[in-house]
């Protein structure tokens, strides 16, 4: 078996400032697919603030309310996922994860051996930030940080960021048309990490800034990060399931 984590972010699971339920669906259907094709699967899933927005509208500009907000998203988020896996007979559960687990390597032990068991009875494990008491997430990387981690740590051959960043161009694809989208990418430069964080929607804190982090994080591990629309998922599907790479970004050393 294969072991992958897949991020899906807040822009692709949150329209009309609710969870984008067939977008949710199209995304266990494809875990569904892959877990049939010899793929264990870690998911790594934004959207518990988003969730929580829908049940209590407080203000997301603090960050209290937005720690609260998590705090009711976050059982209704995994509800919504539990249904929608029941459709495939699958099993999902719920993995908070503070900064603080990465740490320390016992912690990461303890982390690994709940993950590893989890998969070992075909059971998905969903991992976010524990954002009622962590803030770091919620400010600055709408789990692309996390997700890197946790392929590392937890011994995965790849994370797959579905985004609404269809790939990585050589320039801003919003403000330029002749943008050309990079297929495959060794190394990032530093200009390239430390540019200013461009989120796209309110409730994502990320953008390419962390998501370009989070790959050079991996190649410097050895390991690889595959970035594709997850509005779309064909790209992705092609190239984890038909072995074609048609659209996306890979970042391999």
């Amino acid at each position: 078996m294969k072991r992958i984590v897949i991020k899906v972010g807040s822009h692709v699971l949150t329209e009309n400032g609710a969870i984008a339920k067939p977008r949710m669906l199209a995304l266990v259907q494809l875990i569904a697919e892959l877990k049939t094709h010899h793929y264990d699967v870690i998911l790594v899933s934004s959207g518990a603030v988003s969730a929580g927005y829908t049940q209590l509208p407080l203000d997301r500009s603090q960050v209290a309310n937005k720690q609260a907000l998590a705090a009711i998203g976050q059982p209704l988020l995994l509800k919504m996922y539990q249904e929608k896996f029941a459709r495939f007979d699958l099993l999902c559960s719920q993995v908070l994860l503070s900064a603080d687990v990465f740490g320390e390597p016992e912690h990461i032990a303890h982390a690994k051996n709940a993950i590893d068991t989890l998969l070992k009875n075909n059971v998905v494990p969903i991992i976010n930030e524990n954002d009622t008491v962590s803030i770091e997430e919620l400010v600055f990387g709408d789990n692309d940080r996390l997700s890197a981690h946790v392929a590392h740590y937890f011994d995965a051959a790849l994370l797959v960021i579905l985004s609404d960043i269809d790939a990585f161009y050589d320039k801003d694809p919003n403000k330029y048309s002749d943008a050309k989208r990079r297929v495959v990418v060794n190394r990032l430069e530093e200009d390239e990490l430390n540019a200013e964080h461009t989120p796209n929607n309110e409730f994502a804190t990320g953008g390419i800034v962390t998501k370009l982090q989070s790959a050079d994080f991996l190649m410097r591990h050895d390991r690889e990060m595959f970035l594709a629309s997850g509005f779309d998922l064909s790209d992705v599907k092609a190239f984890l399931v038909e072995g074609e790479h048609k659209g996306g970004t890979l970042f391999k050393a």
